[in-house]
């Protein structure tokens, strides 16, 4: 039986056979693409040569792409430990040709590899063709049906729609028909029973879609229309984990060599057997599907976060700790165990986790130290908010308390369901619902983008000249309107171009494009689909006029001496540090820089100022730059330069030195260190576990800070009298200040005392409970201490309403004994409606709460209100 690894291997030797090049896998988090955050399929590397924006090196590529669907279109997370075949990260076996062969070669090569080389019955194999589309114009995919009858009979041939058998690389750009490839992985009494034919898409989990061959021949525009493809493309993907499933005759993905390490070891660890309980099965294959997504993301430089792509990697990480921690019993972190099995299985084929193991643990063990917190935080809060709710006669918790625990504290919905149901309740589903839809709106709203057809002027490709001139002769090959969050912008090509595109964590040149007739602000320059994309207001007039690109010299000098600070960074904190430290991310500005680093403690004061130096001593140095354009990859590392985990690189690089610092770099750099001027460190924080930020300035921010410092420091000074030693005249006024604050303290003690005295005997003995009510002009504070120590005193037939006035905010205050609590009186539910009264608001416990507001003038209504309420 092939393994795993072995089967992988086969196939793109098998396509390498037949004429591909095999590339390496393209990082599974997406720098490039604004449209996408991760890769999703095995075409998404090659999306700027599908475009046209680039030529393929290779007529022909053959590649194992790691791929993660978890969002968007292809939202697979709810499935994922449910059923046996859909995961989170996965692998897509694929194999491409821009402009070569198509539907012929690519249906007889598929037939090939799964019968002649796998050796798969053709009678379990059924294909799908395209049906056609009326109202699009499109006839069915034919000579896709006759290549395959070449193959299979008749009966082994179907008819797909166009949901299933038509791709499209989403609402506009090439698209085509497919063929889809499934296998019946069924006992023979079954197949005898019901034809395979019958089950295809239809969910059945034995009968499942392996390979689907895309046929790109059109290009969907704007309005909808197609219009035929210049040069047509095949892109192939199969799932890697099903056909391995296939090939070792299993039912299940989870039950194959690429899970079953991990799975052993989840029971291992938490003492639980996987196969005997369902519910613990699906929490093993929960935490093995997802410990491949975060290891290999956190890999690619993207760590768990609160935003975009760091969101959905934390989403993932607390999906599989909320299984292990209710179902697998892990009340401590656990899954940061399970990294050096996962390395020993894939390690092989993607060394980049060794590379990064010390950090991919680091990081997974205090994401699930953090969430596990969390948990314990939400079940406190949903213990509190269901004591409520049974005070109150309910049996059911509102939508919107069930949102805000999943929103703002990351408790699960499922997880809140599973705990009201233990406790004879209920949620709200359809409430949580339609808050879940207000919050999707909201981001599709803040996301919508409105982007029309490009209009080509002339045919060409855009060739970037901003490393050695920042004005440049030109001419606009095409542009397109988008809208956007009610603005209208352009997005214009251009033949040759200074301006850098933003990349590699520097932001995009900004300048003006000039002609005879007019001159246009260039706002900013982004890169999409590895095409550099110029952004205006508006358009030239003669958009077919000679014109020069001119950059900001001044924005782009300020970039460029911050991003070669970065680099000097770098090497300082290697130096100091130790060689563990890795970039792991980077922002330059004109104003300022951010570093980002793998370090697994805080940096001292003294390191920070150690590696300030270092950096000033190289600029002070005036190292002049080295540069290495289009230099072999493999020269590259011989010269010892720094690549960075999760990028993409090509065959060729760019290569930066500054004397000892070689690093591999796309960005624009000072022509020497001295131009740089001077750096100073602002801060030195945590970003997430196990790495580190520095912010700091460089040139003329320097001397702003140095002003700023200065003329504080004088302020200060004149505010101590111009005291020749500044630290000895603050230090004595702080002494001071903190011998009168205790004077303070003693006496606001002695004037609660008087205060709660006073209240005791001016109380009302009502139907055997001691009414206090009053209104006192006392901070917030003073009034919860008299309210807590007339409770403690009064353990018992005790109820306190105080309204109080402090600096013009007025706030009221109830407190009463537990007895009355049980006898049905609710300190919060009285507070918030008496607060309607002062134009405020407010809560609290049953035996204690508070509400503030905004008009003081109410207050002795709203004290009077609550002890009618109370029935006093």
């Amino acid at each position: 039986m092939l393994t795993a690894n072995e089967i992988r291997d086969s196939f793109v030797k098998f396509f390498e056979s037949k004429g591909h090049q095999i590339v390496p896998s393209a990082p599974m988090v997406i720098k490039d693409d604004p449209t996408l955050m991760f890769t999703n399929a095995g075409m998404n590397q090659f999306k700027d040569i599908i475009l046209g924006n680039h030529p393929a090196k290779y007529k022909r590529v053959t590649d194992s792409q790691k791929c993660l669907r978890v969002s968007g279109k292809h939202n697979d997370l709810e499935e994922v430990g449910h059923d046996t075949y859909h995961h989170t990260m996965f692998e897509m076996l694929g194999n491409w040709s821009f402009g070569d062969y198509f539907k012929k070669e690519v249906i007889g090569w598929a037939y090939e590899y799964l019968v002649k080389v796998l050796k798969l019955d053709p009678k379990d194999l059924y294909v799908t063709v395209f049906e056609g589309s009326p109202e699009e114009g499109l006839a069915r995919d034919d000579e896709a049906a006759g290549y395959w009858a070449q193959y299979f009979p008749e009966d082994h041939i179907i008819n797909g729609n166009k949901h299933d058998n038509f791709w499209e690389m989403g609402d506009t750009g090439p698209c085509g028909p497919c063929s889809e490839i499934h296998i019946d992985s069924r006992s023979a009494e079954e197949k005898a029973a019901v034809p395979g034919r019958e089950l295809v898409n239809k969910d059945h989990p034995q009968v499942i879609e392996i390979w689907n061959l895309v046929f790109m021949q059109y290009n969907r525009k704007a309005d909808g229309t197609l219009e035929p493809l210049p040069a047509k493309v095949i892109d192939t993907g199969m799932g890697f984990e099903r056909l391995v499933r296939t090939l070792q005759g299993k039912t299940s993905n989870y039950d194959t060599d690429v899970f079953q390490p991990i799975i052993k070891a989840i029971g291992d660890l938490s003492g639980k057997k996987y196969g005997e309980d369902e519910k613990v099965d699906v929490a093993m294959r929960v935490v093995a599907d997802h410990i491949r997504t975060i290891a290999f993301s956190i890999t690619d430089g993207q760590l768990p976060s609160n935003a975009k792509a760091g969101y959905v990697i934390r989403r993932i990480l607390r999906r599989a700790v909320r299984y292990a921690y209710t179902f697998l019993g892990q009340k401590q972190a656990f899954m940061y165990k399970l990294v050096p099995v996962l390395i020993e299985n894939m390690g092989g084929a993607y060394p980049e986790l060794k590379a990064q193991q010390a950090l991919i643990e680091k990081v997974m063990k205090e994401e699930e130290e953090s969430f596990l917190r969390t948990l314990e935080t939400g079940i406190r809060l949903l213990d509190k908010t269901m004591a409520e709710a049974k005070a109150a006669g309910k049996t059911e918790i509102s939508g919107v308390d069930a949102f805000t625990l999943y929103d703002t504290f990351g408790f699960p919905f499922d997880l809140t369901e599973l705990i009201l149901r233990e406790n004879g309740l209920t949620a709200d589903v359809k409430g949580f619902e339609a808050e879940m839809q207000k919050q999707k709106q909201r981001a599709r709203n803040a996301a919508a983008v409105e982007t029309g057809d490009w209009v080509t002027l002339k045919e060409g490709e855009t060739h970037f000249v901003g490393y050695d001139y920042t004005e440049y002769e030109t001419s606009i090959l095409r542009y397109r309107q988008i809208k956007q969050k009610n603005q209208t912008l352009y997005q214009i090509v251009l033949s040759e171009t200074p301006f850098y595109a933003e990349s590699g964590g520097q932001v995009g040149d900004t300048g003006v494009l000039v002609s005879e007739f007019e001159t246009i602000d260039i706002i900013d320059t982004k890169k999409e689909n590895n095409l550099p994309i110029h952004i205006a207001k508006k358009l030239p007039e003669h958009l077919d006029a000679p014109m020069m690109a001119c950059v900001d010299t001044d924005k782009r000098a300020a970039c460029a001496a911050n991003h070669s600070c970065t680099h000097l960074l770098d090497e300082a904190l290697r130096q100091v540090l130790g060689t563990h430290v890795e970039q792991k991310g980077s922002l330059v500005t004109p104003d300022s820089l951010r570093f980002d680093f793998s370090h697994f403690q805080k940096v001292t004061p003294e390191q920070l100022r150690e590696v300030e130096h270092l950096v000033n001593a190289k600029i002070r140095e005036d190292i002049p730059l080295t540069e290495y354009r289009n230099l072999p990859i493999e020269k590259a590392k011989e010269l010892g330069a720094i690549a960075l985990f999760g990028e993409k690189y090509g065959d060729e690089v760019r290569v930066v030195q500054f004397g000892s610092s070689i690093e591999f770099c796309g960005g624009t750099h000072v022509s020497a260190t001295g131009k740089i001027g001077m750096v100073k460190i602002l801060s030195e924080s945590s970003v997430a576990a196990g790495v580190r930020r520095i912010e700091a300035v460089t040139g003329a921010k320097v001397e702003e800070m140095f002003d700023t410092v200065q003329d504080t420091f004088n302020d200060l000074k004149s505010l101590f009298n111009n005291a020749p030693d500044l630290k000895a005249a603050i230090s004595k006024y702080i002494e001071e200040n903190a011998g009168l604050k205790k004077q303070v303290e003693e006496f606001m003690k002695e004037k609660e005392a008087t205060v709660k005295n006073k209240l005791i005997e001016g109380a009302k003995e009502i139907n055997g409970v001691k009414v206090i009510k009053s209104v006192l002009p006392m901070p917030a504070d003073a009034v919860k201490n008299i309210a807590f120590q007339l409770k403690g005193q009064f353990p018992e037939n005790l109820f306190v309403v105080i309204g109080s006035v402090f600096e013009n905010k007025p706030l009221l205050t109830v407190t009463m004994s537990d007895d009355q609590v049980k006898a049905g009186l609710n300190a919060g539910q009285l507070v918030r409606e008496a607060a309607k009264l002062i134009q405020g608001g407010g809560g609290g416990q049953p035996h204690f709460a508070t509400a503030g507001g905004k008009n003081p003038d109410g207050l002795n209504a709203a004290v009077d209100k609550i002890v009618s309420l109370a029935g006093f």
